[in-house]
């Protein structure tokens, strides 16, 4: 892995995190994951991709998010590069235009869902997880708004919505985990009009995009993004331009962030991260008795 200062900050920050959690889930997890079998997964094929910003409505659609500030349709919006969920972008995905090597390329951009996500490890109180599908969900009745796996994530993925400092919300695709786990295709790949986004199992998708590139060698670069970057991740990506030209990172390399810390927690003694626990509890504790307190004084109005 190529160590620069950023990643450096990134896997501290994981590092941080699991330690208030505790030694106990370092030990647990002492070997690499190597993810769970028949998860499904996301391939996006730039060559195919239109920019019509139908996934983006699709979205927004699907989750019963606010409607955006300008239409879906405007095309205006590729005048700037945008994250998902931040400025004026009401959905978990956003779609971005690219000039590279002479082509126009649009890449949608939403959570990686990572095999060993670093979200999910620098989560104190397991919000994130890891689901056996394949989607990394969020568990909004737990979470604290700490923020650390908006800091962990080597994608910058997750973004906090500040409306309320006592109903913290992290945003980010769920890869329609509540419509997948019905058998129902997710939003974005059922809107498409040209299937530049397939949903499958992971080991299906693969094979799909590399029967690809090896089918037409001169439309595609020789490289699947996410078969490997971070340990793998579940939405991958195939081109026919270099990923460094579209905002991809580059260097994150192929370990996950989660297994440069695993050896060291795994010899932390519990005695050391006990209290920051300990504080973490108190929090939840008060601010349950706080929402429950509410209520009553609702009721009794």
């Amino acid at each position: 892995m190529n160590m620069n200062r950023r990643n450096f900050l990134k896997i501290g920050g994981s590092l941080l995190a699991w330690g208030l959690v505790g030694s106990s889930s370092a030990s647990a997890g002492a070997h690499s994951f190597t993810g769970y079998p028949d998860r499904y997964g996301m391939l996006s094929d730039l060559t195919r991709c239109i920019g019509c910003r139908r996934c983006e409505a699709a979205c927004n659609k699907a989750n019963n998010l606010p409607p955006p500030k300008t239409s879906f349709e405007d095309t205006s919006v590729f005048n700037e590069k945008r994250r998902p969920y931040v400025s004026d972008v009401q959905s978990y995905t956003a779609v971005n235009r690219y000039e590279a090597n002479g082509k126009t390329v649009y890449r949608k951009v939403q959570c990686m869902h990572c095999e060993e996500p670093a979200c999910v490890s620098a989560c104190l109180v397991g919000a994130l997880k890891k689901s056996p599908e394949g989607p990394v969900t969020w568990n909004e009745k737990v979470c604290i708004g700490c923020r650390y796996c908006m800091t962990a994530c080597p994608f910058y993925v997750p973004a906090f919505e500040y409306t309320s400092a006592f109903e913290p919300r992290i945003q980010k695709c769920f890869m329609c985990y509540q419509r997948i786990t019905k058998g129902v295709v997710p939003a974005c790949a059922e809107a498409c009009p040209v299937e530049a986004i397939t949903f499958g199992k992971r080991s299906s998708l693969l094979k799909l995009a590399w029967t690809r590139i090896w089918g037409e060698p001169d439309k595609y670069i020789d490289h699947v993004y996410g078969e490997r970057e971070a340990g793998g991740t579940g939405w991958m990506y195939i081109s026919g331009v270099p990923f460094s030209q579209l905002d991809f990172p580059m260097d994150i390399g192929v370990t996950s962030f989660p297994e440069y810390t695993k050896d060291f927690l795994a010899m932390v003694n519990l005695t050391l991260v006990s209290w920051p626990a300990v504080f973490g509890g108190i929090y939840l504790m008060n601010h349950k008795d706080k929402t429950a307190h509410e209520k009553i004084k609702e009721e009794q109005k």
